[in-house]
């Protein structure tokens, strides 16, 4: 038994599964519902689902067709996009989402996570912390990148874990679907700052890269690429690895 999470990440644009590159573009992969289905068969840890357009556009949880998604989800799932009302997290739960996570209405509303933690349980509210290098520091971004805020890191991760948030969902825009590897940089000034889980996601390109991650202090790994393409040309091909496989490459528990 492995303990590190290891969770794919499935991006939505419409009712389309699509990849981004640094928060940019997407190239399309086909039905998020049939991504699911697979991940039920590799008996994966986790998920977390990212709806793109609501997250950019300012649109709330598209709750008809995600409740489409967690009925045939068959594991712990987590949502992220459009989030910035109580009635919006109690949606997403009621359909039967574990986790929510919430980004720009962290800044913007930053009672928001206070009072949904307060609601429906810390642990089950996360905050999320998008990063992007600009010349040479680590700075904080909201509006799906495209709006810097002046906070370092490590002040508003602590900020997000004072206000309430039990989990903290830390993105690297540089990483972002290149497949180089994590920011461990950047996981370690996260991990060092707050006493919450830290997830972190950007980067994945191996499982290799993973167990770098744990040990600069992840609590769990979260990737998008590396489980929706193939081999070097980057055949999509849903994929995850099996628990020996997982045991042998990351597992530090």
């Amino acid at each position: 038994m492995y303990h590190n999470r290891l969770i794919p990440c499935l991006s939505l644009r419409g009712h389309g599964l699509i990849k981004t590159k640094q928060f940019d573009g997407g190239r399309y992969l086909g039905d998020p519902i049939n991504a699911v289905k697979i991940y039920n068969d590799r008996e994966v840890d986790e998920l977390f689902i990212t709806d793109i357009d609501a997250s950019k556009n300012g649109a709330a949880p598209d709750i008809d067709y995600l409740r489409k998604i967690t009925q045939q989800c068959f594991m712990p799932a987590g949502y992220a996009g459009g989030v910035k009302t109580i009635d919006d997290v109690k949606a997403l739960f009621d359909i039967g989402f574990e986790k929510v996570a919430i980004c720009t209405a962290a800044y913007t509303n930053p009672k928001l996570i206070t009072e949904a933690a307060n609601i429906f349980g810390a642990q089950s509210i996360v905050g999320v912390i998008d990063v992007r290098t600009v010349d040479g520091m680590k700075m904080v971004y909201v509006e799906s990148g495209r709006r810097m805020i002046s906070e370092s890191v490590s002040e508003y991760a602590k900020h997000l874990m004072e206000l309430g948030a039990g989990e903290l969902f830390v993105n690297s825009i540089d990483r972002d679907g290149m497949m180089e590897g994590y920011d461990t940089e950047l996981i370690s000034v996260v991990s060092d700052a707050v006493s919450v889980p830290v997830v972190v996601c950007g980067g994945a390109g191996k499982l290799e890269d993973c167990r770098y991650a744990i040990e600069a202090g992840a609590s769990a790994v979260a990737a998008g690429s590396m489980f929706v393409f193939w081999g070097r040309n980057k055949a999509v091909l849903i994929n995850y690895p099996d628990a020996d496989e997982i045991n042998k490459e990351i597992n530090l528990a």
